[in-house]
């Protein structure tokens, strides 16, 4: 086991409290991103948690720390970028020392497995992937270094060797008509597997109450109601380009099309603000918020991975994780998923898709 000396910040007055860890890496996020909903995604934590941990931050050292402004994204105030600096400048001159004051612990055999235990994952925004990779150190002793793109992007990472796994999701009902090939590009029926994952309820998320009494898709365009859309390569926005096409629907008619976001927590954390009047995402994203959930498509949810990792202690434990009863128990509070066969391997073919050797 090594152990090591960790930054912390504290705000000082009649009593020392620390600041949120979440706090720092949600303004460094911001700052890199110029999007809170891009932040999130990166930091893991939900659309609500990061508005109210703003929100409270504002009222403790009493100034704003980032500036939203609608189209425009998100900034950091003169605030922000103070205290991002501060974290940067300690950061550089903790790291100058760290080597001399790192200590290792324990039987060597223990210290080289725990080390192999890490999977750089590049996946598509996942609720039940969120909670999964929050618990698993200490559920299984592995640790998932997530990073969510869109599907499209996370695939590409996975081609190039820059993440071991790639999590992304196609539609099983709902939208058959969905173009595999912009994802098939990058897979090899040899070189790789896929591991089940979940299944998972996609649809339109809407006001509590329903006001406009919207029914489907088509509703958007014929009742001019505002949107919320996914970012371009996500999943999410081939599904809804998808079903535009397959709807006849264009575009411009869409009030909202180039309005988007990066995760569904988003979408469904603006329409329960009153930023827009329906967006698409998962029932789970619905159910946070307590809206309205129209379902439309059911998915599944793959992880792609080498055939030759599949032994390897990493893999061979998320797979042992998803097989479990454990991955039911994290992901029993989302609504509209199902685990049941998590932790399958199945080929390319499970795509329905001819897919090059």
């Amino acid at each position: 086991m090594r152990i090591a000396p960790r930054l912390t910040w504290n705000i000082e007055g009649d009593s020392t409290e620390p600041l949120d860890g979440r706090l720092l890496p949600l303004l460094e996020a911001i700052a890199t991103s110029a999007s809170l909903a891009a932040a999130v995604a990166e930091c893991g934590v939900s659309y609500r948690a990061a508005w109210g941990l703003l929100r409270d931050y504002e009222r403790s050292v009493g100034a704003a720390l980032v500036l939203l402004e609608r189209g425009r994204g998100a900034s950091l105030t003169a605030a922000g970028k103070k205290l991002v600096g501060a974290q940067r400048a300690a950061a550089r001159r903790l790291a100058r020392v760290l080597p001399r004051l790192v200590t290792d612990i324990g039987p060597e055999r223990a210290r080289s497995q725990a080390a192999s235990l890490d999977l750089r994952v590049a996946a598509s925004h996942d609720l039940a992937l969120v909670a999964l990779r929050d618990v698993l150190p200490t559920e299984a002793g592995l640790k998932l270094e997530v990073s969510f793109t869109g599907s499209l992007q996370a695939i590409q990472e996975f081609a190039a060797a820059r993440a071991d796994v790639a999590g992304f999701h196609v539609p099983t009902a709902g939208c058959e008509t969905l173009k595999l090939t912009p994802y098939l590009r990058w897979l090899r029926a040899r070189r790789d597997r896929l591991i089940r994952f979940v299944d998972r309820d996609q649809g339109l998320i809407l006001p509590r109450g329903n006001p406009r009494k919207v029914r489907k898709f088509r509703d958007i365009a014929t009742k001019k109601l505002r949107f919320v859309n996914r970012q371009r390569g996500s999943g999410t926005r081939l599904l809804i380009d998808q079903m535009m096409t397959d709807g006849g629907i264009d575009p411009t008619s869409i009030n909202g099309y180039r309005t988007e976001e990066f995760t569904h927590a988003a979408v469904a954390a603006t329409v329960a603000s009153g930023g827009a009047d329906a967006g698409l995402g998962l029932r789970a994203a619905a159910a946070e918020y307590q809206l309205v959930f129209v379902p439309l498509v059911r998915e599944r949810y793959f992880f792609a991975v080498r055939a030759k990792q599949l032994e390897s202690p990493a893999v061979a434990r998320l797979i042992e994780v998803l097989r479990s009863r454990a991955l039911a128990r994290i992901v029993s509070h989302l609504a509209g998923y199902d685990t049941a066969a998590a932790g399958s391997v199945v080929g390319l073919d499970a795509l329905g898709a001819p897919v090059e050797a």
